[in-house]
């Protein structure tokens, strides 16, 4: 059974920005999205474990700080030629006041 959190607020994370929580022992990075979209990943490169709440965001993908690994946001998939998997969760908006939702 998933459970639903609130994790932020739309207004407190940038477009391009993106920020950090820790839910018992997951650190989850936020991301927004140049479209206002949200993305929710594990906040762990699968390669050397950088941070990817640190990375740059370029479209549908974040760019770990450490290797430049790309990750795509929507799948969690590593883009080649490297290659590896982050955890996904699923994210929701409040349209009403903002409040961001993820899944676990």
């Amino acid at each position: 059974m998933l459970t639903k959190i609130q994790v932020a607020r739309l207004d407190e994370i940038d477009r391009l920005g993106a920020r950090t929580v820790t839910i018992g022992d997951r650190e989850v990075a936020i991301f927004r999205l140049s479209d206002g979209t949200v993305r929710a990943l594990e906040n762990r490169c699968p390669h050397k474990a950088g941070r990817l709440s640190e990375g740059m965001v370029c479209g549908a993908a974040v760019h770990c700080p450490l290797h430049d690994w790309k990750i795509d946001l929507n799948s969690g998939q590593v883009r080649e030629p490297d290659h590896g998997q982050v955890t996904v969760y699923e994210t929701e908006i409040d349209e009403k006041d903002g409040a961001i939702y993820i899944s676990l």
